[in-house]
């Protein structure tokens, strides 16, 4: 939508615009023209894996430091610098700069360094996040039935009771969101890997989840997993995130979904799929200390050593501990007027009301 940026400034009216990307993942196309001049976006196919070009550490990019190439957004690893995408990125980083304002949905305390470092290349940078929890503080039944529509698919709250049935910190929740395809192979080796943990696993496969030929679970599976297992196309994932009984969440590592996951304090298990994913899944692994990653070449003795880590390991408790933190400065930021979120919403709606010779 950077469009709406020329239309402000034809109109001469203020204007802010949303990233719905993680900073962490923002600075990275603030970079696109260092890593193409670098030569890091050529970087793309199994060779590169093989060779270990995916490994090389990027030391430019502020407030990210020691990332490598595996985990910048996959839209920025092209193997031609006229790359249509690398081209829209460009166009629109240019008029990200222009805007009156940056709306980024995050809070202060999590991602601090890397808003500091964007504070110096953008307009003001405003985190109001997580959206959520700022939701929660207005009371407003219209507002509130019309965020209770937004899905794609219609939610089965059915699962919710079954969760019910079950014991606190009990079960594994997993959904790739809405986006995320694999193939039957890696479907089959993630459903292996859940059975043989033994824990219980409520799985969102929503329609076209899978690519190319049809696939199926296994008829044994699901005979060996009926009490301890439920299938569902899609459920009212917030709701699910705050139940008592879950344990952790196998998940795509998509910025909103982790938003809510963030306010639930779960721990996660990545296995990111495209965009900036990936960058999100190092912070989630590597900075916040609320995640593992599982490879994307998906075996189903690693589902399982994994989620039997996350469930009942000492690395899994520690996840918990640290996402519960996170929770807790998630709330602080938005639940009082003095939070940073809050104050951060206040002023950008001063913003838009001041005179236009006040924004100049």
């Amino acid at each position: 939508m950077g469009f709406i940026v020329d239309a402000a400034e034809e109109f001469g009216v203020p204007n802010v615009s949303f990233c719905i990307f993680s900073a962490c993942s923002s600075i990275c196309f603030l970079h696109y023209r260092q890593l193409v001049e670098s030569n890091y976006t050529a970087i793309k196919g199994e060779s590169n894996i093989i060779n270990g070009s995916l490994d090389t550490v990027i030391d430019f990019i502020p407030g990210i430091e020691g990332i490598t190439m595996r985990y910048i957004p996959t839209f920025l690893r092209m193997t031609d610098p006229d790359d249509i995408v690398l081209k829209f990125i460009a166009i629109e980083v240019e008029r990200m700069k222009r805007a009156s304002g940056i709306i980024i949905h995050t809070y202060d305390a999590f991602e601090h360094d890397v808003l500091f470092a964007l504070s110096s290349m953008l307009p003001p940078v405003y985190s109001i996040g997580p959206l959520s929890l700022l939701a929660n503080q207005i009371q407003d039944d219209d507002m509130n039935l019309l965020g209770s529509n937004l899905n794609l698919w219609l939610e089965d709250s059915q699962c919710l009771e079954w969760l019910d049935s079950k014991e606190p910190n009990s079960f594994v929740y997993v959904s790739f969101g809405s986006i995320t395809v694999m193939t039957s192979d890696q479907l089959v080796e993630f459903s292996w890997g859940l059975a043989n943990s033994k824990k219980n696993f409520l799985w969102v496969i929503r329609p076209y989840l899978l690519s190319g030929d049809s696939g199926s679970l296994p008829a044994e599976l699901l005979a060996d997993t009926k009490e301890r297992s439920l299938l569902v196309s899609w459920c009212p994932q917030e709701q699910v995130l705050n139940h008592p009984s879950i344990g952790g969440f196998l998940m795509q590592c998509g910025w909103s979904s982790m938003m809510e996951t963030l306010c639930a304090g779960v721990p996660m298990i990545c296995w990111p799929f495209f965009a900036e994913q990936a960058t999100n899944c190092w912070f989630n692994c590597v900075k916040w200390g609320v995640g593992i990653e599982i490879d994307n070449n998906v075996k189903r003795d690693e589902v399982e050593r994994l989620v039997r880590e996350l469930m009942d390991g000492a690395k899994g408790k520690e996840m918990k501990k640290k996402a519960m933190e996170w929770k807790k400065l998630a709330e602080e930021a938005t639940s009082s007027p003095n939070g940073s979120s809050c104050k951060n919403l206040d002023a950008i709606v001063k913003l838009l009301l001041s005179p236009r010779d006040k924004i100049d």
